[in-house]
């Protein structure tokens, strides 16, 4: 597996950016992070170049490119207080294409997607009310941000039958990438309308993203 150093490049970045944020210095921060994106970006392109199956590492290069967008959006909010919540709802929007590209690689793939679509509904059902007994402000979760849930589930639930379909270690790479990136998402939730912020929980919330773009991006290089 090739460009590894681009992996590590994106961890010590991200490590740069979590303590840049730590200490207030918010700008430095958006810096940071957006080259830490850069480096998974980097590394799903490479990866793509000659892959067996182009369409699925297009559709994932892509995916890939729009999370680095909004990764940026996100951490502005930070920097613009005045447009923290038309920032942090734009990056949501945005990360919420990004997934739609992931699930538009990952759907030919799958064993009757459309009956995982519907498990996928079924479990982002389950999981929302779980989460909306966890926190307090349920009208601050929006419905776009319900549907950016339903999204990332119906992706994991996609990706799995995938492995069933495609049994190999580019499926599960993928898998275990997008399950991540679902955990992180969760507790990012958790930790921005539990009422009760922990840097602790967003230390985790990024590294578990972090590391769910690092695999995705790496499974290309497995095709």
């Amino acid at each position: 597996m090739s460009h590894l150093w681009l992996a590590i490049a994106c961890l010590i970045l991200m490590a740069a950016f979590i303590i840049a944020e730590h200490r207030e210095s918010y700008t430095v921060g958006v810096v940071l992070k957006g080259l830490a994106s850069v480096c998974f970006v980097l590394l799903g392109f490479m990866g793509s170049r000659g892959a067996a199956d182009a369409r699925f590492a297009g559709f994932v290069a892509a995916g890939l490119a729009v999370g680095a967008a909004a990764d940026v959006l996100l951490n502005l909010r930070y920097v613009y207080k005045k447009w923290g919540t038309l920032l942090f709802a734009a990056g949501t929007v945005v990360f919420l294409i990004g997934h739609v590209l992931y699930t538009v690689a990952v759907w030919p793939r799958a064993a009757v997607p459309w009956l995982f679509v519907i498990i996928g509904a079924a479990v982002t059902f389950f999981i929302m009310r779980w989460i909306f007994s966890q926190i307090e402000a349920h009208g601050a979760l929006s419905v776009v941000g319900v549907l950016y849930v339903g999204i990332v589930v119906i992706l994991n639930c996609l990706s799995l039958s995938a492995l069933f379909v495609y049994a190999s270690a580019q499926s599960f790479m993928f898998l275990v990438g997008t399950l991540l990136f679902l955990v992180s998402d969760i507790i990012l939730i958790l930790n921005t309308f539990g009422g009760n912020p922990q840097f602790k929980q967003r230390i985790l919330n990024l590294a578990l993203y972090y590391l769910g773009q690092i695999l995705i991006a790496l499974s290309l290089q497995l095709g």
